[in-house]
């Protein structure tokens, strides 16, 4: 009897037709197997993000205006004095589904996806969330779910200029002083793989930043790892720490000799 049939018979759910069961041996082989198509995948999603970096931008002609928990902001104010912002539409307002005691159930369960954004910003980078809620509804549902990212409300047409006002989505820019450019857009089923510092950076104009990748000539750019720090501990313009600079050396060259 297959295990699929044995539980069938205890839990009375519908028997699955599972993969066959094989010998350790057979189970790595098939797995190295499946390891090709996830490296050619990386590569893709490499390649991917190096396009994304030389995709045009557009100006942001227009002065947007946000209610944030200290007061009135406007756009350049929410990039918080770094050179990239991220802008994720949350859906937190009247006739969503669960107002007002929650967001929208899928929007809530990316915020719940978001990682500690102390490596984004090292990276120069800011995420925010925006919704129509007011900020003391906002207050209340992020101390209720423990979600400590910033989060706007927005008092004009943003939503609607940047192709969120019916549907959540990421919108990415850049600034160069006081002038703001749209540089990239995710929706849908992206979302779906939103939340963690790669897939932020990834992304963005800059992209992770990192000597490693395709990106235009003059791009900011450092070694892969150096950077990386517990995440109370990032210092702004400090050098890696040597004992991790010698750990991630080591680690470098392995991956280098084992994947050839």
């Amino acid at each position: 009897m297959s295990p699929s049939a044995e539980n069938d018979r205890k839990d009375g759910h519908p028997a699955m037709n599972t993969p066959p069961i094989v010998s350790p041996e057979k189970w790595q082989a098939a797995l190295e197997q499946m390891l090709i198509k996830e490296k050619a995948l990386t590569r893709a999603r490499d390649a991917l993000a190096a396009e994304r970096r030389r995709m045009p931008w557009v100006a942001v002609e227009k002065a947007y205006g946000f209610d944030g928990p200290e007061g009135k902001a406007s756009l350049i104010d929410l990039f918080e004095g770094r050179h990239q912002l991220i802008i994720y539409r949350a859906f937190f307002e009247g006739g969503v589904h669960g107002w007002p005691e929650h967001a929208c159930m899928g929007c809530s369960l990316g915020a719940d996806q978001v990682g500690n954004l102390a490596h984004l910003n090292a990276r120069d980078t800011t995420l925010v969330y925006a919704s129509r809620a007011p900020q003391a509804d906002i207050a209340r549902l992020k101390a209720r779910m423990g979600w400590k990212f910033p989060w706007y409300t927005i008092t004009d047409g943003f939503d609607a200029d940047f192709g969120v006002d019916q549907w959540h989505g990421h919108n990415a820019f850049i600034r160069d002083g006081e002038r703001v450019f749209r540089t990239y857009f995710i929706n849908g089923r992206g979302d779906e793989c939103m939340g963690t510092t790669w897939s932020y950076l990834d992304m963005t104009a800059l992209g992770r930043q990192e000597t490693w990748e395709d990106s235009p000539q003059g791009y900011p750019q450092s070694r892969p790892y150096k950077w990386w720090n517990w995440h109370d501990s990032y210092v702004p313009g400090a050098t890696p720490d040597p004992k991790w600079a010698a750990v991630s050396d080591a680690g470098e060259a392995a991956f280098r000799k084992r994947d050839g």
